[in-house]
């Protein structure tokens, strides 16, 4: 009773904080302070210097320094013509299917999910170049803002992807393998995303306007062309981490400077557009970012508060079933993602966890995937859903609207759950068929 009335009491300090109107940095910070101070009985000398360490320790991680480069490459394909080219790449594939290019919010995000291991740099990204071409066609807001909050939590399933290298080396198993099993769930979560637009567009019409013969006069054959600047950079952020010359991090500089030379061979990069390409990239890294390392000092007072360690405590003294076993461990993940980050959730529940796991029976390459879902989940939940903060700076609307727009993906990526749950061999059949 002790464990849940401190986990919510932490819940409503961040409703209450950053429904106040605070910055959401500022607003972590408060609620990692007040947590420590009015729940853990620490000084506020104590909480000065324990968040100190952690805020430097958490501003200097190695693997956030991937977000600022894919941000950057968005950029500039953004303020190239490749940008464009995508959008128009896609549009002949999104045309023939009821939703339109309201597809291409799915598309696009698995795509750039294949060069990004950042969920919210593939949403930044994308969105970036979709939000509003949809609105100037006139798509429905609320299922163009939904699909791409959805869509975008792909780049934490599809490989690369540094929550999965995270878990691999704690789970100690191979992280060739999790992203191999990451494959076929991140295109069966696009498909139902794609699905649910395709009903949405056939009972509401309104919603997704058919397009004109003038606005779709892009060939198949054409639209590959277009698409090629894309794909031929998913092969070399993906070849480089597969030839084994580059780290998920590294790949990200690989991309970059892939970018780099693809404008300047096609004399589309300059100075106005490289630097234009740059401050933008700074502020969309510093919103990012800033939420992240203070989502790190949040990580680390919950810890000190014992939450994940007194909640999975409680899971295991239950003496569940395996079936019975996650779908408690879902609802622990679920509420850990309303205030946690993904890599923060695994490293503070894994050593729990993963021995429940492993005692049930469960294979680990499955549980990695089920638990990167989990995190996606937390990318698209108030009050503290990046995805959701990323598409509030980029559309302008207020908090709760996103939110809102997210909660039919939300419904989604739970029945992907549930279907990887019922049928394990949509995770674990390439892995197999890799080891064979």
């Amino acid at each position: 009773m002790e464990t849940l009335m401190t986990t919510l009491g932490v819940v409503v300090l961040i409703f209450l904080v950053l429904g106040l109107g605070a910055w959401v940095f500022a607003g972590l910070v408060m609620v990692s302070v007040l947590s420590l101070f009015w729940l853990g009985d620490f000084s506020f000398h104590r909480i000065g210097v324990t968040l100190t360490r952690i805020l430097f320790r958490a501003g200097n991680s190695w693997e956030l320094s991937a977000i600022p480069l894919f941000i950057f490459m968005g950029e500039l394909i953004f303020r190239s013509d490749i940008s464009e080219r995508l959008f128009k790449g896609l549009e002949p594939f999104a045309r023939r299917i009821p939703g339109g290019i309201l597809h291409t919010n799915i598309f696009g995000c698995t795509l750039f999910a294949a060069v990004s291991g950042s969920s919210s740099a593939t949403t930044a990204t994308v969105g970036k170049i979709t939000t509003r071409e949809l609105q100037q066609r006139g798509y429905d807001r609320k299922l163009s803002i939904g699909s791409l909050a959805g869509a975008g939590s792909l780049g934490l399933l599809i490989p690369p992807s540094i929550v999965m290298i995270v878990y691999g080396v704690q789970a100690e198993v191979s992280i060739s393998k999790l992203f191999m099993a990451g494959v076929l769930p991140g295109l069966l979560i696009a498909a139902l995303y794609s699905a649910y637009l395709f009903a949405q567009a056939v009972m509401h019409p309104q919603k997704a306007p058919r397009q004109t013969t003038e606005e779709s006069s892009v060939t198949l054959w054409q639209s590959i062309k277009l698409l090629s600047p894309v794909l031929a950079l998913i092969f070399v952020v993906i070849g480089s981490i597969y030839s084994g010359l580059a780290t998920p991090s590294e790949a990200a500089a690989v991309g970059l400077g892939a970018s780099l030379l693809m404008l300047a061979a096609e004399r589309q990069l300059s100075w106005d557009l490289f630097s234009g390409a740059l401050r933008s990239a700074i502020l969309s890294s510093v919103m990012v970012c800033s939420i992240l390392v203070c989502a790190a000092l949040l990580a680390t007072a919950v810890g000190y508060l014992h939450i994940p360690q007194d909640l999975a405590a409680v899971i295991s003294a239950m003496d569940l079933s395996p079936a019975q076993l996650l779908m408690i461990l879902a609802l622990f993940y679920i509420v850990l993602g309303l205030f946690l980050d993904g890599i923060s959730i695994t490293v503070m529940s894994l050593p729990i966890t993963l021995p429940l796991v492993l005692q049930a029976g469960i294979d680990p390459i499955w549980f990695g995937v089920f638990l990167v879902i989990m995190v996606e989940l937390g990318q698209i939940t108030p009050p503290v859903g990046f995805n959701l903060f990323v598409l509030q700076g980029l559309t302008g609307e207020k908090l709760g609207k996103v939110a809102l727009a997210a909660m039919p993906f939300f419904i989604l990526m739970c029945c992907a759950a549930l279907l990887i749950t019922l049928f394990p061999g949509i995770v674990l059949w390439l892995p197999e068929l890799g080891s064979g």
